[in-house]
């Protein structure tokens, strides 16, 4: 058969010459497509961290998603109670614990004893200045009733309980799904909350 260019036909070779890319692409684009780089895979987020909340301090929003694969310790806070002082064992489970992986996440509520009236701005200078709290907090926000925020509303359905008073504790596991609760009542240097800490961090995603 003859080329299309003997015939000097500029349509007959564009055809041609259309054809003759498609197959070559055809042939030439499984071994292509292996020789390709995968993008890398996305570590997925538990449901239970799937919310964002504005961060206190500037109120700039907070995907907790950044915390999957961690151990989290939530806690709903007050600046006025009588646990307040617990402020200062949360912190030191951070500060000794941070580089194995647990994060203690504050949630200030005005749900007991209006013992939190404080605006968000209060309540960040109140926690940096009188107990150097260093680990997350967000803003005020509800954790009980039908105002609770979405994932305190989690929390109390995988565990069956919800705070009586400030500073409730929620341990989470690295996996997202294990929960313990804890009561206001239990202090952060609890040798049994410690023990599940360390528990907790010693068991893989």
């Amino acid at each position: 058969m003859k080329s299309p260019l003997v015939h000097g036909n500029p349509r007959v070779f564009k055809g041609w010459a259309a054809g003759c890319v498609v197959a070559v692409c055809a042939l030439l684009g499984p071994a292509a497509q292996a020789q390709a780089p995968q993008p890398a895979a996305t570590p997925t987020c538990p449901a239970l961290l799937q919310h964002r909340f504005d961060r206190l301090q500037d109120e700039k929003p907070q995907s907790l998603c950044q915390y999957s694969g961690q151990v989290v310790l939530v806690v709903n806070t007050a600046s006025f109670c009588g646990f307040t002082g617990q402020y200062e064992g949360l912190e030191a489970l951070y500060a000794k614990y941070k580089s194995r992986g647990l994060v203690v996440l504050g949630f200030p509520a005005n749900d007991f004893g209006r013992q939190e009236p404080g605006n968000n701005q209060a309540i960040a200078d109140f926690c940096e200045n009188t107990f150097g709290v260093k680990f997350p907090m967000f803003s005020k926000s509800s954790v009980i009733g039908r105002d609770a925020n979405p994932l305190y509303r989690q929390l109390a359905q995988k565990t069956g309980e919800t705070p009586q008073w400030n500073f409730h504790k929620y341990l989470i596991g690295r996996d997202g799904q294990t929960v313990r609760s804890y009561p206001s009542t239990l202090d952060p240097k609890n040798p049994s909350l410690v023990k599940d800490i360390e528990r907790f961090l010693s068991t893989k995603s």
